[in-house]
């Protein structure tokens, strides 16, 4: 089971996201990824070390490279998780909304 917290958390910074939808294209350095936002590599792979804690993100070394790829299995259960919410909302609101018609004005 994957920890939605974990995921919510990573998932909450816009660099952390912007990383996500880069390594989406496919396998890329901290370097890489730390280009775009004008960090250093250490601030880039503090980010990074948060996506793989919450198992969004795989890395591994290649001489002095650290490449990283998307893992995209925690974002599935976060969306199944949210999507369930989502269905209950809209039973809920349509419900209202049923109910707000057929009362007097």
């Amino acid at each position: 089971m994957v920890d939605l917290d974990a995921t919510f958390v990573a998932l909450s910074d816009p660099t952390r996201r912007a990383m996500l939808a880069a390594l989406s294209d496919g396998e890329k350095s901290i370097g890489e990824l730390a280009a775009p936002h004008a960090m250093s590599f250490a601030g880039a792979a503090k980010h990074v070390a948060v996506l793989t804690k919450a198992g969004l993100v795989a890395r591994r070394k290649v001489g002095r490279q650290q490449l990283c790829r998307l893992r995209p299995g925690p974002l599935r259960d976060a969306d199944a998780w949210l999507r369930q919410w989502e269905g209950f909302w809209t039973t809920q609101l349509d419900a209202l909304e049923e109910a707000l018609k057929e009362k007097p004005q």
